[in-house]
C-alpha cells in the first residue's frame, strides 16, 4: 500500500515538472542554433582572412592561432558585458559549440565569483565548469601520446 502512494507521489511530481518546464519549439531552435554557430564561424574565418591580408608574410597556422585568440577575447568581453548569455539564450547550442562557448564557460564563473577575491574567486572558480573538460582532454592526450609512442 505504501509503495502505491510513493508511486502516485512520483507521478504527481513528474506531472508538476512537465507543467512548469518551458516548452521549446524544436525546429526554430535548431535553425537559430545552426545560424548563430555558423555566423560565429564566419566571423572567425573573416578575422583569419583579414589577418592574412593585413600581414601577408603570416602563415596560415599563425593566422589561425591569432584568430582563435581574438575570438576568445571577444567572447570573454561579451561575457563580461553580459551579452554572451543573451546570445546563448537565443541561440542555444549554436553559441556553445565553437571555441567562444568554451571561453564563456571559463569567463562566466570567474565573473560570478570575483567578489570572493582573486585567489578563491577568480582563480579557483573559473575552472569549475571547464576544468573537467581540460583534465579529461589532457589525460586522453597523454594516453594517446603514450600509445602512439609504442605503436
Amino acid at each position: 500500500m505504501k509503495k502505491e502512494k510513493h508511486l502516485s507521489r512520483n507521478e504527481q511530481f513528474v506531472k508538476y515538472v512537465e507543467a512548469k518546464t518551458p516548452k521549446t519549439k524544436t525546429f526554430p531552435t535548431l535553425i537559430w542554433a545552426y545560424l548563430v554557430g555558423g555566423i560565429i564561424c564566419m566571423i572567425g574565418q573573416g578575422i583569419n582572412d583579414a589577418l592574412m591580408a593585413i600581414f601577408p608574410k603570416m602563415g596560415q597556422e599563425e593566422a589561425s592561432t591569432w584568430m582563435l585568440i581574438i575570438l576568445i577575447f571577444i567572447a570573454s568581453l561579451l561575457t563580461g558585458l553580459g551579452l554572451y548569455d543573451r546570445i546563448g539564450v537565443f541561440a542555444g547550442g549554436g553559441s556553445i559549440v565553437p571555441i567562444t562557448g568554451f571561453s564563456n564557460s571559463i569567463t562566466s564563473p570567474a565573473m560570478e565569483f570575483k567578489k570572493e577575491g582573486i585567489i578563491f574567486g577568480l582563480c579557483v572558480k573559473m575552472f569549475s565548469v571547464a576544468g573537467p573538460v581540460l583534465v579529461c582532454g589532457l589525460v586522453i592526450s597523454f594516453i594517446t601520446g603514450i600509445i602512439y609512442l609504442f605503436i
